[in-house]
């Protein structure tokens, strides 16, 4: 038990990374990409986590070399770098945030009975977020978010192994579309770009990082960031393939048809697993699903303003600014922003959750070597030079993004 507290003492940021990334790509995409498509996406979702790794871990990795996170190392690259980060954050921190924070509704008015509208539920699950925050600060993300991914992993783990007993898995690929048509190609796309979660993210990393080395008065190791990081991504990474698995053994086969909407599908999912499962399986599965939906958005609530204060302060130098009160502002023009955009622009909230999917698609090529390019600066090889295998490795996930990118503006093209 005491190795234990002292490995959950020294682990943080992964978590939370982990929470960032459990979100919709998990419930909505992963589920769904095994009840459509059966085992044979698997490869989709292993390549998706494994050619992304190398850029997710540059992230903390820069931090516990250099002392600086992320945003610092691109205005050191030039205010170019700095910039397009700052505008690839700022075009779809409002969408993103609306998106999670309306499936996480969405799920909350399912399962509880209180007669509130969608909107309700999402105005007061950004406030709770924004209570956490602002009271409980960085330890209180911290702790709120390791019980939130055990309980997560746990829930999902038990649900995984009732069905694999009761259901007989199909291995079957029989009936599956082909994965040349169109409509295929961008489901794949759709999937892996944001399988286990956009790259941006890293920066998002790097600044928990730096954060917990504040909050903590210690300088953390390369040792002690490789280890949090590898738990977080690994969980993030697992529970994916649990997603996967669930949608495989109970609605593979099942010729059954799916809602567009992720609210809707959200609220499907919980239906059918309680109808083929149980009854019992509504509350297990609902409370799964709705703890997976407020992980991310209770750290996309936290990442987006912590970009933006951390942004502003490193580029005046701390002259004028003071860090947490910007923190503060940028939260609350965030949240209330967010809830606009879900109460007023209903009718057009897919394309806009689209517009957003487009721009971490098209721009992971760019922020993966904008990352890699930090990891061989000057500041980065004096004190730590990456292997040659791990330099190697991370061309081929570079070249395999930019392809992957190449995939995904054709399967645009032929669709219009």
């Amino acid at each position: 038990m005491i190795y234990l507290s002292l490995i959950m003492k020294h682990i943080g940021p992964g978590f939370l990374l982990a929470g960032a990334a459990i979100g919709v790509s998990h419930l909505v995409q992963a589920t769904r990409a095994g009840a459509e498509y059966g085992w044979i996406l698997i490869f989709a979702l292993v390549l998706a986590c494994l050619t992304k790794y190398p850029f997710m871990l540059f992230g903390p990795m820069y931090t516990a070399i250099t002392k600086n996170h992320l945003i610092k190392g691109y205005l050191n690259l030039g205010k170019w770098f700095f910039w397009s980060y700052l505008f690839i954050t700022i075009s779809s921190m409002f969408i993103i945030t609306a998106a999670v924070s309306l499936v996480t509704a969405g799920i909350a008015a399912h399962l509880f009975s209180f007669n509130l509208n969608t909107y309700y539920w999402a105005l007061m699950i950004l406030f709770f977020c924004f209570m956490i925050l602002i009271i409980g600060r960085y330890k209180g993300l911290d702790k709120t978010m390791k019980l939130i991914i055990t309980l997560l992993t746990l829930c999902t783990f038990i649900a995984v192994i009732i069905a694999s007993i009761k259901f007989e898995i199909s291995l079957s690929s029989s009936s599956v579309p082909s994965l040349l048509e169109s409509s295929s190609l961008a489901f794949i796309v759709a999937f892996m770009g944001w399988m286990p979660i956009p790259i941006d993210a890293a920066v998002w990393h790097s600044l928990w990082t730096k954060e917990k080395s504040i909050a903590e008065g210690n300088v953390l190791s390369k040792t002690d960031v490789l280890w949090d990081f590898n738990i977080g991504y690994i969980a993030a990474s697992i529970i994916a393939v649990l997603f996967f698995a669930l949608g495989v053994i109970v609605m593979y086969g099942a010729n059954l048809s799916f809602s567009n909407s992720a609210v809707d599908f959200a609220q499907e999912l919980v239906k059918l697993y309680s109808k083929s499962l149980g009854g019992w399986a509504e509350m297990l599965i609902g409370f799964a699903t709705l703890i997976t939906m407020l992980s991310t958005t209770l750290a996309v609530t936290d990442a987006y303003p912590r970009v933006i204060s951390n942004a502003i302060v490193s580029y005046f130098s701390h002259k004028h600014f003071q860090k947490q009160q910007i923190y503060i502002i940028s939260l609350i023009i965030l949240l209330i922003s967010s809830f606009g955009i879900i109460a007023f622009v209903n009718n057009q909230f897919t394309r806009l959750v689209d517009f957003a999917a487009a721009i971490s698609f098209l721009t992971a090529p760019v922020l993966g070597y904008f990352n890699f390019k930090l990891m061989q600066s000057k500041e980065t090889v004096s004190n730590y030079s990456l292997s040659k295998f791990m330099v190697y490795f991370t061309w081929a996930c570079l070249i395999f993004l930019i392809l992957f990118n190449i995939v995904f503006i054709y399967s645009l093209i032929i669709n219009l």
